[in-house]
């Protein structure tokens, strides 16, 4: 296994201009609740037609292009935040959201980089959260799909006005590295940790 510090592929991959912040400081700051803010646009949701309601409660969005697919909460709307390739939130709760980043990278699996505590470590402090925000790692995981590795991960992070319970995935395919983010702010949490587990359970890596 190649180290954190030894992997200059892990060194790229944790490169603020290759791998935006996910889910958090720059997803938040497309929102009138936080201080620096930028326009994000709300797509007119034409993939609705196409979308499958494969669970109850849930809608599929599928990717041939970057080959990706996962299941997200009826009701959340598609917006465009830069950086991101694709991310849904809720209308009314904006903590409430799941988004998908890739970056390029020549590992072929997510076990290269490194056992799944320490790299979720590593991206929660590096990627996932500000620096000006405090984080906790509560579990990390490995499970296998159809051959493919997933590290999944559960951690908070705490602002100065919300904390936002979140649950990650991440898998290497197609020479890229996918990050799956979601979550809710803790207030919610309880409430929310069902349908939150279920979109980052669903989350699938194919070739194309």
């Amino acid at each position: 296994m190649a180290s954190l510090q030894n992997s200059p592929s892990l060194s790229r991959t944790l490169s603020p201009n290759s791998f935006p912040q996910i889910g958090l400081q720059r997803y938040h700051s497309s929102f009138p609740c936080c201080r620096r803010g930028f326009s994000f646009v709300v797509r007119a949701h034409q993939s609705l037609a196409h979308a499958q309601e494969t669970k109850k409660g849930f809608l599929l969005v599928t990717d041939k292009k970057d080959g990706y697919s996962f299941l997200y909460p009826f009701g959340w709307q598609e917006v465009v935040i830069d950086g991101q390739d694709k991310v849904f939130k809720d209308v009314i709760e904006p903590l409430e959201s799941v988004s998908v980043n890739m970056i390029p990278t020549n590992k072929q699996d997510i076990r290269d980089f490194g056992p799944p505590q320490q790299i979720a470590e590593t991206l929660i402090k590096k990627v996932l959260a500000p620096p000006s925000q405090k984080t906790k790692l509560i579990e990390a995981s490995e499970h296998d799909v159809d051959g493919k590795a997933y590290y999944t991960f559960e951690f908070i992070a705490q602002a100065p006005n919300y904390t936002r319970h979140a649950l990650s995935t991440i898998s290497i395919g197609n020479g890229k590295f996918y990050t799956l983010t979601t979550g809710a702010n803790e207030r919610r949490w309880d409430k929310m940790k069902d349908k939150l587990h279920a979109v980052v359970d669903s989350f699938n890596i194919f070739s194309v």
